[in-house]
């Protein structure tokens, strides 16, 4: 019984660390294009506005970028660059 109490104790322990500690950054995708004022994303290929945590997800070099379908990340597959240089044009 002590061992299953212990085993408890750790995966909530766990659990917490990274809902809330150190691996709460994994859960909301991090470093990509987000609008804070609608929650969304934006599609680097498209431009369309994409809710957080819905839509396809890519990280590239360390950051997360959300698309709203499967062809724009296709797109965005074959030559990053190309949207990429983009973006930067609109920043």
């Amino acid at each position: 019984m002590e061992g299953l109490f212990s085993l408890l104790l750790f995966a909530g322990l766990f659990f917490l660390m990274m809902r809330f500690g150190c691996g709460a950054h994994m859960v909301h995708g991090g470093h990509g294009r987000h609008d804070a004022a609608s929650g969304n994303d934006t599609d680097p290929v498209c431009g369309m506005q994409v809710p957080a945590g819905s839509g396809y997800a890519k990280s590239h070099h360390g950051v997360l970028y959300r698309f709203c379908s499967r062809s724009c990340l296709d797109k965005f597959d074959a030559d990053p660059q190309q949207y990429l240089g983009k973006e930067k044009e609109q920043s």
